[in-house]
């Protein structure tokens, strides 16, 4: 929702019933995450391209999904039980 939205993460921490300061934690430490994995890659892009090493991004890209899906699944569940004491 913060990466999504121009919201202040204050106001979007106030929707969500959670602390601002967790929140800004969060995306605080999400960005630092995609920051490294960009420079990561930009570094084997450097390297030619061979097959194992398309291989080797795709299982990390892979992993880097299941992850993100997971991480996505848990903020989903938190938000419903939240929206759910706010009733």
């Amino acid at each position: 929702m913060v990466l999504n939205s121009n919201e202040e993460i204050k106001i979007i921490a106030q929707d969500l019933g959670m602390n601002a300061k967790t929140l800004y934690n969060w995306v605080y430490k999400y960005n630092y995450k995609c920051n490294n994995n960009l420079q990561t890659y930009n570094r084997s892009n450097s390297k030619s391209t061979t097959k194992e090493s398309l291989d080797e991004e795709n299982r990390r890209l892979r992993k880097e999904v299941r992850l993100l899906n997971q991480e996505r699944n848990i903020l989903k569940k938190e938000t419903a039980y939240f929206a759910k004491e706010t009733l």
